[in-house]
């Protein structure tokens, strides 16, 4: 792994080098036209008759000035700072100050778009070596109507891409970037903008996430985490043998009414989580139907404390995702039992193969093959699960042990919703988050590394 991680480095280096060094040749070489393209974008392919892409790249480049000159160049100013004048009121007047929220944000897309713009530049001055190359072949430049052309046959993929690329640059990748940003900074409920400004603070919030110590979030993060891992363990395994089990019984030779029992089993999944999560967290209350009987029957004398209880609480959540995960499972299952060759089984048993034999040498190592990528999936998906946790208990139990408003049943990304929502503690659910990603991305890459259908890809073949 070394040896790949060095060698990759290399090629980087090796990138930026024939780049910084193709650069320099081209200036050298290059006639006045392409000269005068390292200060004016687009000047060499205007004055070769490429009027469309002189005046996208020449567009481009008065875009840029325009935009640094008249908005992103004072965020960029202060994005060192995240600002230093406060929104203060003078009497009855509001003198308006610095935006840390502002600056930060805007600091980060100013800075992006310099990389942008240093790629188009870099692109500015391929096509002048590109123009210049086939003239000096002798051969004739495409015509603008051609090159119109293009965009709408051999690069129709470019255009086709432009506007989803931006879209997911915008609503992904900078919220992404800004979130880690504020990782590094006190943002929170005493540093909200413009009244109070938040500025950087370095791995302080990395180190109060770590510590144990009466005000860290050690203790706490340890808890919150190994739950976490946990219940996605649980939630995804149980689900997966009781679905494939259910799978196997109903397709088993002799099962009566196989069409009803999948036609129950599915309207579990056309009733809206919320409403059936929020409907049994009620049911299973200290003042609900399932207390309230067993009173009543005298079969307890006080309420069962299904969610005050941190062990029971736990119990209950794993036990009532089964309900919710089984019938997804089943499905799946009942399609990939269909295509085991049934030329299997039949040989196995000719060997003299038992029922428990042929399911585990046999079926169950199909199913895993098959479905391995998707329980990564599910997997991942159980690491993040929002729904199931938050409408079943909101997080509770509560205790005075656990710190940062996070409860016993709270895993990373619900104790992070609290910590945004609740506590208005941006800097550290901006920690937690960067920390829910790195647990996902390690557990992701383990497991995806063991997979049979990723060890051995011809090995149902």
């Amino acid at each position: 792994m070394a040896g790949k991680n060095k060698a990759g480095g290399q090629s980087a280096a090796g990138m930026l080098g024939s780049n910084l060094k193709e650069i320099g040749t081209t200036f050298a070489s290059g006639d006045w036209k392409t000269k005068l393209s390292y200060l004016i974008m687009g000047f060499g392919p205007l004055m070769r008759g490429q009027i469309v892409k002189g005046l996208l790249f020449l567009g481009a480049q008065i875009a840029f000035i325009a935009y640094m000159i008249g908005f992103g160049g004072k965020y960029l100013s202060k994005i060192t700072t995240l600002g230093t004048v406060a929104t203060q009121k003078i009497g009855r007047k509001t003198v308006y100050g610095d935006n840390s929220f502002l600056i930060l944000l805007f600091g980060i897309l100013t800075i992006i778009i310099i990389g942008f713009f240093i790629l188009v530049w870099r692109m500015n001055l391929r096509e002048n070596l590109v123009e210049e190359t086939l003239l000096k072949q002798g051969k004739k430049l495409p015509t603008n109507k051609k090159f119109l052309a293009s965009l709408l046959d051999e690069n129709f993929d470019k255009t086709l891409l432009a506007l989803p690329c931006l879209g997911i640059f915008v609503f992904t990748v900078l919220p992404i970037i800004f979130m880690i940003c504020v990782a590094f900074t006190n943002y929170d409920a005493n540093h909200q903008s413009p009244t109070n400004l938040f500025t950087w603070v370095g791995l302080e919030n990395f180190k109060n996430l770590f510590s144990f110590g009466t005000t860290g979030f050690g203790s706490t993060f340890i808890t919150v985490l190994i739950w976490t891992l946990v219940w996605a363990f649980f939630a995804t395994f149980i689900d997966y043998f009781l679905g494939l089990a259910v799978a196997m019984l109903i397709n088993k030779k002799g099962i009566k009414f196989k069409k009803l029992w999948r036609t129950i089993l599915v309207l579990t999944i056309a009733v809206p989580q919320f409403v059936s999560l929020l409907y049994i967290m009620k049911m299973f209350g200290n003042d609900g139907i399932v207390n309230g009987y067993l009173m009543k029957w005298g079969w307890i004398s006080s309420p069962i404390p299904f969610w005050t209880n941190p062990t029971l609480a736990r119990v209950m959540i794993i036990v009532i995702n089964i309900w919710v995960g089984i019938p997804y499972l089943m499905l799946i299952a009942t399609g990939l039992l269909m295509n085991i060759p049934e030329d299997l089984y039949e040989s196995a048993r000719i060997d003299g193969a038992n029922p428990v034999q042929m399911f585990f040498k046999i079926t169950l190592p199909y199913m895993l093959f098959v479905t391995g990528p998707f329980l990564l999936t599910q997997f991942t998906g159980n690491l993040n699960n929002f729904n199931v946790i938050y409408l079943l208990t909101q997080g509770r139990p509560q205790s005075m042990k656990l710190t940062g408003n996070a409860g016993y049943t709270d895993l990373l990304v619900t104790w992070l919703y609290k910590m945004t929502v609740t506590d208005t503690n941006y800097k550290m659910a901006a920690v937690i988050g960067i920390m829910v990603f790195i647990v996902t991305a390690v557990v992701s890459l383990i497991v995806y590394n063991t997979l049979p259908s990723v060890k051995d890809e011809e090995g149902f073949q």
